[in-house]
């Protein structure tokens, strides 16, 4: 009788990536992937030790997929949000990784290649090699709250955005200006969560840039 098939590293993530497009990291399973390969747990515990590590390998391919063709230019700034942008729309493909990589982190090739490019730029922006680490940190975690955010955002159906923009015109229409005096005043201004994320995204990065930039003493 034939032998059971072995399935490639890479094999197994595409089958993962695909199971993750209709459920998230908490109803993802590794019996559940072994069960939709045709095989057994076991024998995915030979590629990765636990569905931590898988999660973590399916979200550094999306790093990597990111940082694939990039080629620095520009400014300290303009590589920053070159790359941050990058990595957006990398995880936009997929949103449901994107918890994955808000939630369990990477530490393969790709997220290495991420970190060395933005600590490239920080040190050609001129600022002194200890305020880099920390500098660095407040980017990254900027950037991963705000992709996670519109990634949990955009993986919502037709039918939950449509709930949510109502819920969210009660919220703020309906309320009631001797309680929520400013809420009312405003109120129909305030554009929903939802409401062009991208340029709101490249604004908030832009002012961390721009604190960084104020940061750094002349000459």
């Amino acid at each position: 009788m034939a032998g059971r098939r072995r399935w490639s590293t890479e094999e197994i993530l595409d089958t993962a990536a695909e199971l993750l497009r209709t459920s998230d990291a908490d109803s993802f399973s590794v019996r559940k992937l072994a069960a939709a390969l045709g095989t057994d747990s076991s024998s995915l515990y030979r590629h990765f030790r636990s569905k931590t590590e898988l999660l973590r390998a399916l979200a550094d391919r999306i790093l990597l997929a990111a940082m694939d063709g990039h080629r620095p230019e520009g400014d300290w700034k303009q590589r920053i949000t070159a790359l941050t942008l990058r990595i957006r729309d990398a995880f936009g493909q997929q949103p449901q990784l994107a918890a994955v990589w808000g939630r369990y982190a990477s530490g393969g090739t790709g997220s290495r290649l991420v970190m060395e490019e933005i600590l490239q730029a920080l040190r050609a922006s001129g600022l002194p090699d200890e305020e880099i680490p920390v500098r660095y940190h407040r980017i990254a975690v900027l950037v991963a709250a705000l992709i996670t955010s519109e990634a949990g955002a955009s993986a919502a159906t037709q039918e939950e955005h449509d709930q949510g923009m109502e819920h969210f015109r009660v919220a703020v229409l309906g309320a009631d200006p001797e309680r929520f005096p400013a809420l009312a005043h405003f109120g129909r201004e305030v554009p929903p969560l939802g409401a062009d994320r991208r340029a709101a995204f490249e604004e908030i990065l832009a002012a961390q840039l721009a604190d960084i930039e104020a940061a750094i003493s002349p000459g």
